[in-house]
């Protein structure tokens, strides 16, 4: 028969700290299933000055530099 607990905790020291109120549920040498979900921050957002900083476009000049400074 399963049981499911649930509840939050730290990773301290690579060990995770079962609370206190579940302690008596889970005996010492029972086997358990252990499925971790892990809240992380999502990434900034990307726009697309940082998209074109890290993936450049190649194009063929429209203007040389002559050009450009004879005007």
């Amino acid at each position: 028969m399963l049981n499911a607990i649930e509840f939050q905790a730290k990773i301290q020291n690579g060990l995770i700290q079962i609370p206190d109120e579940y302690k008596q549920e889970l005996g010492e040498g029972d086997d358990i299933k252990v499925i971790v979900l892990v809240n992380k921050k999502s990434p900034k957002k990307r726009d697309i000055i940082d998209e074109l900083t890290e993936n450049p476009i190649q194009v063929d000049s429209i203007f040389n530099r002559e050009e450009i400074y004879n005007r």
